[in-house]
């Protein structure tokens, strides 16, 4: 356990840094959500650092007890294969997400601090792919040096 511990820091001050710079979005953006309230009332969350925090962790959280117990069910080789998935479903997510920031007039709007949020969301799904690769990798090892004697 003392190996996720690193991970879950790591992914708590990332959630931390991607709610403060979801509250630092541009005065148009926090302007246009509160004129237009029905339509973004889902995204108010957004204006609230802790709140924007919490929401990243929480989902976060959510990705890598998916992806642990996948890891603990599969068979080693399927796992490594479910993990170099999500590192690739998140880099599609992390352009995907660039090309709408960078293509979508109100959302280039909302100021470059949201947009790294985002971006540092993605990069900490890889984060969690390469370390459960990496750590998948090493218990792989350890089983066969124990199987051989």
């Amino acid at each position: 356990m003392k190996k996720y511990f690193t991970l879950v820091f790591f992914l708590v001050l990332s959630s931390i840094i991607s709610g403060v710079l979801f509250s630092k979005m541009s005065f148009l953006a926090r302007a246009s959500m509160s004129i237009l309230k029905k339509k973004y009332l889902h995204y108010s969350f957004l204006k609230i650092w802790w709140q924007g925090a919490l929401f990243v962790f929480v989902v976060l959280i959510i990705l890598l007890l998916f992806q642990l117990l996948l890891q603990k069910k599969l068979l080693p080789k399927h796992a490594f294969r479910t993990q170099l998935v999500c590192v690739f479903l998140a880099v599609v997510g992390l352009y995907l997400t660039y090309q709408d920031f960078t293509h979508t007039l109100s959302h280039r709007w909302a100021g470059e601090r949201l947009h790294l949020g985002f971006y540092i969301f993605w990069l900490s799904w890889i984060v969690i792919s390469v370390f459960l690769l990496f750590t998948n990798k090493a218990a792989q090892t350890i089983d066969t040096d124990k199987k051989e004697p």
